[in-house]
């Protein structure tokens, strides 16, 4: 009896379960993953990149700076790896990848000659133990806000578990924003270099002071590798950006689309500041929240929304097996909290289609759309099984039968 009532508080116990399956499971891959391909991260300049919002963007604009500077770089990212010169798609609804698949990446990486590597790093992964036996020569740390207390439980669990990726990092390149106690413990020490959103006065092709922050993160890796200032400045301001990050579709309505992966509170707070001073009339925005997430920011979501747009639709996100209209509700708590009003300037369409849709018929000329959550990816996830899905498709879809 004792075996079993220590199996149930097993089960109950998520967080030690979790511990307990990242020790015995998720680090014997990564030690078998790591000696099955040889150790390939030694000898090579590994640049590491986490946070909240900003790691996809970050990365890729640090492999554009180490390309455009002549050095022989891979990258890695939870949409796009770029290999020995041959580019990958995983943005098929990827965090980092498994051990196995990362080795062989990097072993891949090191026989094509490059000697640097710029590596999207995801907590889940940091405490999966993805990362291990890979030694980071640069830890970059763009942002830390709410998300994922589905999984860490608690912002204490979150912030540490990012901070794995600089603990042994040589240079630790941290947002000076992370102030107060939390930031404490990742700004400080030997080998640390701060950004924020200010310095060189950049020309970005990039829309948002996030982004803007974003390019300087970038920069202060260039510095500490000794990349040119002027060479690193010239790639971040000749950067277009990547796809479902900010893109518009263009159409002939007199209307603005964009199309984002904003899916965090922070993310989608700055993508609506960065939209609005672009609309001659009216925000539309339209979100959802993923199930089996984190479901405290869906509130919160909703009350940004509401203070922040003008008119807001909430759709499906990947409901997986949770009700759909429960998490809508729940959106539209925090939105209706802040004013939003049912049926006037809020409201629910499950269908991601049809709120698209509903969307841009609603749009009137100089409103500008902005759809949030789904970005890059290529499938939502009802009931456990992936559909294929395009935010792109469906916007071409109702553009075409607007009327």
């Amino acid at each position: 009896m004792s075996f079993l009532g220590c199996s149930v508080k097993l089960i109950k116990d998520r967080p030690l379960l979790q511990k307990l399956k990242n020790i015995f499971y998720h680090l014997p891959q990564a030690f078998i993953a790591n000696i099955l391909y040889g150790f390939p991260s030694n000898g090579m300049t590994i640049v590491g990149v986490t946070g909240t919002d900003g790691k996809t963007t970050t990365t890729n604009l640090i492999y554009k700076i180490l390309k455009d500077s002549g050095k022989k770089v891979s990258m890695i990212s939870t949409i796009n790896a770029v290999i020995g010169g041959k580019t990958y798609d995983t943005g098929f609804h990827v965090t980092s990848p498994d051990p196995f698949t990362l080795q062989k990446f990097i072993r891949n990486a090191k026989n094509s000659g490059d000697n640097y590597l710029a590596l999207e790093v995801t907590s889940h992964a940091l405490d999966q133990y993805r990362f291990w036996g890979i030694n980071f020569t640069v830890g970059v740390i763009t942002n830390i806000t709410h998300e994922h207390l589905d999984y860490h439980q608690t912002f204490e669990n979150y912030f540490k578990t990012k901070l794995k990726l600089i603990k042994y990092a040589k240079w630790r390149v941290v947002n000076e924003n992370l102030k107060g106690d939390w930031g404490d413990r990742g700004s400080k020490g030997n080998g640390v270099v701060t950004f924020g959103s200010s310095g060189p006065k950049l020309n970005l092709k990039l829309i948002g002071d996030y982004n803007l922050e974003n390019a300087y993160a970038s920069l202060a890796v260039a510095k500490v590798l000794g990349i040119d200032a002027e060479s690193a400045q010239r790639s971040v301001e000749g950067f277009t950006g990547i796809p479902g990050r900010m893109e518009e579709v263009k159409n002939n309505r007199g209307i603005k689309i964009f199309v984002d992966f904003a899916h965090t509170p922070n993310a989608l707070k700055q993508a609506l500041k960065a939209l609005r001073p672009k609309a001659y009339g009216r925000l539309i925005v339209v979100f959802g929240a993923a199930s089996e997430r984190d479901i405290l920011k869906r509130p919160i979501m909703g009350e940004i929304a509401a203070k922040e747009a003008d008119m807001t639709i909430l759709t499906d996100e990947d409901p997986r097996h949770e009700d759909r209209n429960k998490i809508l509700n729940e959106i539209a708590g925090g939105a209706m909290m802040a004013g939003a009003k049912d049926g006037i300037n809020l409201f629910k369409e499950p269908d991601r289609a049809k709120a698209i849709k509903l969307a841009i018929t609603l749009a009137k000329k100089g409103d500008i759309i902005g759809i949030f959550g789904k970005g890059h990816e290529k499938s939502i996830n009802y009931r456990g099984v992936e559909t294929p899905w395009s935010d792109f498709e469906a916007v071409k879809k109702a553009l075409t039968n607007r009327h």
